[in-house]
């Protein structure tokens, strides 16, 4: 990462397991102070992986990336800061793990609602039989979000 001018220092790792294929995290953020980069690769079963691109004045405001991720494939996705982040597992117990550049914040932590319309994320599943936390289900929307992020040139 350092030859392609990606000098991160990651502080911490963390995995999450999901038993359920359907089940939805997400969309998650840390807000500065301690926003974070993340490093995603499923260690078993599969993801879509997603990231948007939250930081007001970005000319990518709002636009979402998705890529499979996989035991199988060995696939990682880099998350940046400003960026929300959120996946949907494609098997059953599906094994995330994931390296932050700041440690975990709980005052920092927020989620965006997965299923808003305005983001129109195509999950590959119906948004109605998601498995969420109440946490992911009680989200807010974009719109109705205060957003701590900004686009630096």
């Amino acid at each position: 990462m350092t030859r392609l001018g990606l000098a991160l220092d990651f502080v911490q790792d963390n995995q999450s397991l999901s038993l359920v294929a359907g089940t939805v995290r997400g969309l998650h953020y840390q807000a500065p102070p301690h926003a974070q980069d993340k490093l995603v690769r499923v260690g078993h079963g599969a993801i879509l992986d997603v990231a948007v691109d939250v930081r007001t004045g970005s000319p990518d405001f709002g636009k979402w990336v998705g890529v499979e991720l996989s035991a199988e494939n060995g696939r990682q996705l880099l998350i940046p800061k400003g960026f929300l982040h959120g996946f949907v597992t494609r098997a059953p117990d599906t094994l995330v793990l994931y390296k932050a550049s700041d440690v975990y914040a709980p005052d920092c932590d927020g989620t965006v609602h997965f299923a808003d319309p305005d983001l129109a994320i195509d999950w590959g599943i119906d948004p109605a039989q998601a498995v969420l936390s109440d946490k992911d289900a009680s989200a807010p929307r974009l719109a109705n979000w205060t957003n701590p992020f900004t686009h630096e040139s």
